[in-house]
């Protein structure tokens, strides 16, 4: 089965976020668990957390279909050791929201070497990281979004999310997340069907698809190549309708979250409900 969702707002508490994704048809759902611009907040309470684990089964949804991201403060290849404990820190405090939330993953981009020191060194710390957050918590997924390799950031070319696994030591909680506009941006063509059986086949040779846990449908605003992480409607950057159709269609991506962050959310009810129709054609 195919899961198609957005990432939904999460405001006046997370359990409001089933709700907001069932209002727009959604059969997944992304959300932020705390501020994504703040290192710190509150606790989750027992309350708010049973809330949302019975507004997730009233509409219906499960963990499988649900794709929680952390902060976007966090550098888990830092290459200074305080900002990196910090980074670490709150990373570990996310996964435990997701665990006491009843969620079991947590999307993640995975870091930056600021030009301070080499990428393999960052790269290592990122996957120390990861299995220092897995041994504090249980249940929950660390899984790797690729990045589009803007400025010093990790994680553009497939042998980076290949390097992080293969050093993570529990790999029944690891994976990644292919978003499509980051991918287009890092150089890895999605334009056409053929396109995409070679970057798919691509990704499964040097990570496994085995490992992939959900999907960021963006169409590109800018070029192939560009290392610009500008995010455009479905059908309307230089990606296009091929793409998505392809995605929709193929048996590949059964059973994961497929979480749109285009950016007009008036059109996620449309995008959502076009993604359905070519699914089921």
């Amino acid at each position: 089965m195919k899961f198609f969702g957005a990432h939904v707002s999460a405001g006046g508490g997370v359990e409001n976020a089933p709700a907001n994704a069932a209002a727009i048809g959604a059969t997944a759902f992304a959300l932020f668990t705390k501020n994504q611009r703040q290192w710190s907040a509150p606790p989750l309470t027992e309350e708010q957390c049973e809330r949302f684990r019975d507004r997730c089964a009233e509409y219906g949804y499960t963990p499988a279909q649900i794709l929680p991201h952390d902060s976007y403060l966090i550098n888990l290849g830092h290459p200074e050791q305080e900002a990196l404990e910090r980074s670490r820190e709150s990373f570990i405090g996310e996964m435990q929201r997701c665990q006491a939330l009843g969620l079991d993953r947590l999307n993640f981009h995975p870091g930056s070497h600021l030009g301070k020191i080499t990428s393999l060194m960052s790269l290592d710390r990122i996957a120390e990281s990861i299995n220092m957050a897995l041994d504090r918590t249980s249940g929950v997924t660390a899984v790797i979004e690729n990045t589009a390799g803007q400025g010093s950031n990790l994680g553009f070319a497939w042998e980076h999310i290949a390097h992080i696994i293969d050093r993570v030591e529990d790999k029944s909680r690891v994976g990644f997340c292919i978003d499509t506009c980051h991918s287009f941006a890092a150089g890895h063509d999605l334009r056409t069907e053929d396109d995409c059986r070679r970057t798919f086949g691509e990704i499964d040779r040097v990570i496994g698809l085995k490992y992939l846990r959900g999907m960021h449908l963006n169409d590109a605003m800018k070029p192939l190549g560009s290392h610009v992480d500008r995010h455009a409607p479905l059908g309307e950057g230089h990606i296009g309708w091929e793409c998505f159709r392809f995605i929709a269609r193929s048996p590949i991506f059964e059973n994961i979250p497929i979480i749109l962050e285009t950016p007009d959310e008036e059109r996620w009810p449309q995008e959502i409900a076009r993604l359905k129709e070519m699914a089921a054609e």
